[in-house]
């Protein structure tokens, strides 16, 4: 083995609500775009001149889409994104109204996660511990 094997890695920075709830979503949301994007090809909800198959295939950008944010959630533009991605979803209810459902469940879930996980992240005292280090 060699001596880089041994090492200990260094501590990761303790993650907020916000970095632990919003992953959760994005990550269940993706499921549920990739099927609303097998609805809208079965379907056949997009307007005339387009192929039936973009259904699928911008369900599962979406859905990868959900991935990738969820995965780089750490990122200062991660929340941005993620509300773009509700923004986009929020869109597609055009071509199928129970999309609507979707938006309006995964949306408040990601509006309570990103809005009061932050809240709830401002009270926490800022020693992880909840206690202050100069008391004896």
């Amino acid at each position: 083995m060699s001596a880089a094997a041994d090492r200990p890695r260094p501590a990761r920075a303790p993650r907020s609500l916000v970095q632990k709830l919003a992953p959760v979503v994005l990550g269940f949301e993706s499921i549920v775009v990739f099927l609303a994007g097998l609805t809208v090809f079965g379907l056949k909800a997009l307007p005339d001149g387009i192929p039936d198959w973009w259904g699928i295939a911008g369900g599962g950008v979406v859905a990868l889409a959900c991935i990738a944010v969820a995965g780089m959630i750490t990122k200062p533009w991660a929340i941005t994104a993620g509300w773009v991605i509700q923004a986009v979803i929020a869109v597609s209810a055009f071509l199928v109204p129970a999309i609507l459902l979707v938006v309006v469940i995964f949306g408040g879930m990601w509006a309570y996660a990103t809005i009061m996980g932050a809240r709830v992240d401002a009270r926490r005292p800022a020693d992880p511990a909840g206690t202050d280090s100069d008391r004896e």
